[in-house]
């Protein structure tokens, strides 16, 4: 085992989205996690051979609705540093799994709820999905121009950066706590909090009359012509964040503005000056602009695909995309000096590593289940 979680176990409940995103980072980050897969996959799962985020996992198949389902899963608990679950409230707890049986069989477990709603609340045991709960965060509200609907930032602002990371930054701080104190507890990971909680500097910027509570008007959202996306006579794009004055400056004798030019915020001429810009992007191709911007302090990048980034030579150089098994995928992140990280596994197939992590847990009965399966069992769970 490789990283500085090397040692830490891990048990995931197997669900979507930004659960087993969590589990992935504790796995890239050197923990042995060990994903519960039920009998019947989700019909939303694809490939299980190209789903990445179970990368760096092992899998086991129990059916939780099974007679002796759950105490097989408490078994695997009471080995657990940390648990993820991701079932809408309640459902664990119906199941046999909550918090209250894992921390009576293992008091310094690290119990993870990830949910988008939290585990309490008016909407606690309602549905929704990233989009949902970046909305009800006024997250949403933020992204887009002024003279449209808000722009949906994929599922990464939401499941991802206001879910995954805050269960992992939680299950963490846990851990810590537990290993000094012998007392485990419950994290409860809501995307809707981790959302807003993203949002934090804009709260200050608010209150200080530097930020308006609306689209289109300020210098952080794309409104600023320092601060923006143009596109080259090709069709390329570039993002400009020339936000510094110094950087502008530079931008400015880059791309010949004049000294005619509205000045950078001066916010009555912004249209002006957007327009200005722009006339000069689609003044030459995309390379010419390559050849200007690059090695130069003015804050101007090319707006890559992802195949695009994974051939940067800035991102190869730092091995940021490695193919494993055929498959280029993003390197485990951040790095570390003394514990590097590593593409151990890949992805794990449902069941495929019962009777390694029986042995390696030392529970020899978890490598003969019951035939109990039941076809139809997926507990109802709040999808992120």
């Amino acid at each position: 085992m490789t990283g500085p979680l090397a040692g830490v176990r891990v048990v995931e409940l197997a669900g979507i989205g930004p659960g087993p995103f969590a589990a992935m980072l504790l796995g890239d980050l050197g923990a042995d996690v060990v994903r519960v897969d039920r009998p019947s996959a989700s019909p939303l799962a694809g490939d299980p051979a190209l789903d990445l985020t179970n990368r760096n996992k092992r899998s086991v198949l129990l059916d939780l609705k099974a007679p002796d389902g759950p105490d097989r899963l408490l078994d695997l608990v009471e080995r657990a540093d940390l648990l993820i679950e991701g079932y809408r409230p309640g459902v664990a707890e119906r199941l046999g799994v909550g918090p209250e049986a894992c921390l009576a069989r293992n008091p310094a477990l690290v119990y993870g709820r990830m949910t988008g709603w939290g585990q309490d609340g008016p909407l606690a045991a309602a549905a929704g999905h990233d989009i949902d709960y970046i909305a009800l965060s006024g997250v949403l509200s933020m992204i887009g121009p002024a003279d449209g609907p808000p722009t949906v930032p994929a599922n990464l602002l939401g499941d991802y950066a206001g879910g995954s990371l805050y269960l992992v930054v939680g299950l963490l701080a846990g851990l810590q706590h537990a290993r000094a104190t012998g007392q485990g507890q419950v994290v409860d990971a809501a995307i809707v909090d981790g959302s807003a909680h993203l949002a934090t500097l804009f709260w200050g910027l608010l209150a200080e009359g530097r930020w308006q509570d609306r689209r289109g008007v300020n210098f952080l959202d794309g409104s600023a012509p320092c601060y923006a996306v143009y596109q080259a006579g090709d069709g390329g794009q570039f993002a400009v964040g020339a936000l510094e004055p110094q950087f502008y400056a530079e931008f400015a004798r880059l791309l010949d503005l004049g000294p005619d030019a509205p000045g950078q915020y001066e916010t009555a001429r912004w249209p002006e000056l957007r327009a200005l810009i722009a006339t000069r992007f689609a003044s030459r191709g995309s390379a010419e602009w390559d050849a200007v911007f690059t090695g130069t302090d003015a804050c101007v990048t090319r707006v890559l695909t992802l195949r695009q980034a994974a051939a940067h030579p800035h991102l190869t150089a730092r091995g940021t995309y490695p193919t494993q098994d055929g498959v280029t995928q993003p390197a485990p992140a951040p790095r570390f000096s003394a514990t590097p990280t590593a593409l151990r596994r890949p992805p794990a197939r449902p069941g495929a590593d019962t009777a390694e992590v029986a042995r390696d847990w030392d529970l020899p009965e978890l490598a003969h289940p019951t035939d109990s399966a039941d076809s139809t069992n997926s507990p109802e769970r709040q999808q992120p």
